[in-house]
């Protein structure tokens, strides 16, 4: 790598299978994109003071392409020496960088509870420094998760701009959709406020599981794609039952933002 390290170094704070949502909706929404790849790199960006969840994401793609490449990136040089007795090259290499992503042209990008520290401000350099580095046809998938990985939102990005807003959730565990909103990624996390579009979107979600209250004896799984499909009718969402039923809601960005 040369030149400079964009970024911030995060506060590292991570857990054994924290981003298993993330990782769940790569794996199966981002499949064709990962296999088309031409080189099939991806960069997790900010794993943190260990590279457990770097480790998952790479293991979890080789059943989508065996030869899948991850390079896990931070800022932190410390991190990175204590994160190379894991490496296993080619498939698993870790290294200094940031935003610029070490000059690397990835099909993938995670980089997830990254931006969070940041001001809202710099969120539109960041997302454009690394959607300038994505190979053709690349994604960015950039969010907040809680400490455990019940709760998470991500944007998925592609070179044009912002594409989606996910919300995933352990379902069982939440009384309103609108909870995920401690979550949401900072580019929306203060605009959660009346008269915005992402707080019409939460509120049209909170009567929709509202409305669908009847179906609570069959489990919060069931409430919860009924109330999707509540949504569908006045919502662009994007995906169907089979994701739904993983506590995942998918919608434009161009609705929420």
């Amino acid at each position: 790598m040369s030149g400079r390290v964009l970024g911030l170094t995060t506060r590292g704070t991570t857990n054994p299978n924290r981003l298993r949502r993330v990782d769940r909706w790569i794996a199966g929404t981002q499949a064709s994109r990962l296999r088309d790849a031409a080189d099939p790199l991806v960069v997790d960006l900010g794993y943190g003071a260990s590279p457990v969840t770097t480790i998952e994401l790479a293991d979890r793609l080789k059943t989508v392409r065996a030869d899948v490449r991850v390079l896990g990136l931070e800022i932190d040089a410390e991190r990175v020496r204590a994160a190379e007795p894991f490496a296993d090259p080619p498939g698993l290499e870790f290294a200094r960088g940031g935003f610029e992503l070490a000059g690397r042209r990835p099909v993938l990008v995670r980089a997830l509870n990254v931006l969070r520290q940041y001001d809202e401000q710099a969120v539109t350099a960041a997302w454009d420094s690394m959607r300038g580095q994505l190979a053709p046809g690349g994604l960015v998938v950039e969010g907040t998760c809680d400490e455990i990985g019940r709760r998470a939102c991500w944007v998925a990005l592609d070179a044009s701009g912002p594409l989606t807003l996910t919300l995933s959730a352990r379902v069982s565990a939440l009384d309103t959709p609108s909870e995920l909103a401690e979550r949401l990624p900072k580019a929306l996390i203060h605009r959660n406020i009346a008269g915005e579009p992402v707080h019409a979107f939460l509120s049209a979600f909170d009567r929709a599981w509202a409305a669908a209250s009847p179906l609570s004896g069959f489990g919060p799984r069931q409430r919860w794609v009924a109330a999707v499909q509540r949504l569908e009718g006045d919502w662009p969402i994007v995906g169907g039952r089979s994701r739904w039923r993983l506590g995942e809601v998918t919608v434009r960005w161009s609705a929420v933002s």
